[in-house]
């Protein structure tokens, strides 16, 4: 399946995302990738403790793209 492609960032996360590149010393891809990577490993350790199922884990997963500006 497909990857949608999630670099829509409004100007303050943009603004945001270079400053923390640049105070940790990275290239944004690379804090990006690393971002995403700790994002899925906390919302799949969350979901673990709470015995969710698929269904919810989709619902959550679409409510965090939401609430963080990456969704439709």
């Amino acid at each position: 399946m497909p990857r949608p492609h999630l670099l829509h960032l409004t100007r303050d996360q943009s603004l945001r995302l270079e400053h923390l590149a640049e105070r940790c010393d990275l290239p944004v891809n690379e804090l990006l990738n690393r971002l995403v990577g700790e994002g899925i490993a906390n919302l799949e350790s969350e979901l673990m403790v709470e015995g969710a199922g698929l269904r919810k884990a989709e619902r959550s997963i679409d409510q965090l793209l939401r609430e963080s500006g990456l969704g439709i």
